[in-house]
């Protein structure tokens, strides 16, 4: 690694241990005497050369970011154009490396944010100035391809496989004069991980959830409503979990709103509620839904130890790949072992993931449709193991931190980004 500074940045969706990726990466570069600036608002504030000086924070106020939620910096949802499309948003990184002397990138997102490391990772050379990239993997949907999990998974994946056993109980207790059928909708667009996590929830026959949607299958009414109704006729209640991103056989997703996010992704308005009409007017029997939505992804005091270990421990790594002089590439887990469940971690190419995706296999679904299989379970489990939760304050309610996020002067004009 070039002598110079390491700029950090969140991007894209935040998750409940994001920020213990953040401690890692800055307790790093500490102990190896390099200073740390953080942008803005992701790679937006490098853009706009709004940057955070991380040497002025006190050492336990970033010990406290790993059982800390949200992004401490700031994130967005913003994707570079090629070189050739938009050569000047380049210029402008390399402009602001160069006057504040950063020679690291790192950015710390899932598929689209490696996209961008791994194209601010080959311009350095080709606009004159050298500066080494690697992303650093954070994402819920557990989608990115070569790693075997994605930090940020494994506290979703506890979170919603304890909400849908504890709402089983409740809906159980009360079927026989109230509620009948249960939907519970979670984040997935294209991959049903999240949704898959639910199957933990059951331990024997008859448990919730009974129904699990996943957008790799496409959506079939007659289908769905026949085993609802097997389903109250033989339990005397349905759990169903959806992922967001189900689709019809028309290939639109049910809850396809028309509207597109930053990054170019249809906008997704609700498929518990296209469902729970279904239900009532094809069955008639009384239902509700829930769409947990940033509730399961900034649950931190439910986070999985695993998961947390590992946030902390990609985020380690990549500074010290950044300090071997490796450019372009993304610190990943890698499974070692079933039993015990053991994991390391390795450098994987960025070219190697950028702009792919990774869904549930079909060894993962059971033949009908509507749950996971064993192999799914031993995937799966080993990444909910563990607690760590944050500390407790005397109104019993966790302790997180807010950090000072003290500005570090600008040196040039004003940009905006297209």
């Amino acid at each position: 690694m070039a002598a110079g500074k390491l700029l950090y940045a969140q991007s894209g969706g935040v998750s409940a241990v994001i920020n213990a990726t953040a401690a890692g990466v800055i307790e790093t570069a500490r102990d190896k005497g390099i200073p740390v600036y953080a942008a803005r608002n992701g790679i937006l504030g490098a853009l706009r050369e709004e940057l955070i000086d991380t040497t002025k924070e006190a050492k336990a106020n970033i010990a406290g970011l790993k059982h800390t939620p949200g992004g401490a910096f700031g994130s967005c949802r913003y994707k570079l154009k090629s070189l050739e499309e938009n050569r000047a948003e380049y210029e402008r990184l390399i402009e602001v490396f160069k006057a504040h002397d950063i020679r690291t990138f790192l950015y710390n997102g899932g598929n689209d944010s490696a996209d961008t490391a791994n194209k601010v990772a080959k311009i350095g050379h080709t606009l004159g100035y050298e500066v080494n990239c690697i992303g650093v993997p954070k994402t819920i949907d557990n989608d990115l391809v070569v790693t075997d999990n994605c930090p940020g998974f494994g506290s979703v994946a506890k979170y919603t496989a304890i909400a849908v056993r504890e709402t089983g109980l409740d809906v159980a207790s009360m079927a026989d004069t109230s509620t009948k059928v249960f939907i519970m909708e979670v984040m997935g667009r294209h991959a049903g991980w999240i949704a898959a996590a639910a199957g933990l929830a059951g331990s024997k026959p008859g448990d919730a959830p009974h129904i699990i949607l996943f957008p790799e299958n496409v959506f079939d009414p007659e289908t769905f409503l026949a085993r609802v109704k097997a389903t109250v006729e033989k339990v005397g209640w349905c759990s169903v979990v959806v992922s967001e991103g189900v689709k019809g056989a028309d290939g639109k997703f049910l809850a396809e709103s028309g509207a597109r996010d930053a990054f170019g992704h249809a906008q997704l308005g609700g498929a518990s509620p296209v469902l729970a009409a279904l239900v009532r007017e094809k069955l008639g029997y009384k239902y509700h839904w829930a769409l947990p939505d940033y509730l399961q992804r900034s649950a931190r005091h439910i986070a999985s130890k695993v998961d947390v270990e590992q946030a902390y421990a990609v985020g380690k790594k990549a500074v010290e790949y950044a300090a071997e002089g490796l450019n372009a590439v993304m610190p990943v887990i890698v499974r070692t072992s079933e039993e015990p469940y053991k994991w390391k971690i390795e450098a994987a190419p960025l070219d190697k993931i950028a702009n792919q995706e990774k869904k549930m296999p079909k060894a993962f679904i059971s033949k009908d449709g509507f749950g996971i299989t064993a192999a799914a379970r031993r995937y799966l489990a080993p990444l909910i193991m563990g607690e760590a939760p944050p500390p407790y304050g005397e109104d019993g309610l966790p302790v997180y931190v807010t950090l000072k996020n003290t500005s570090v002067p600008k040196k040039l004009k004003k940009f905006v980004p297209a």
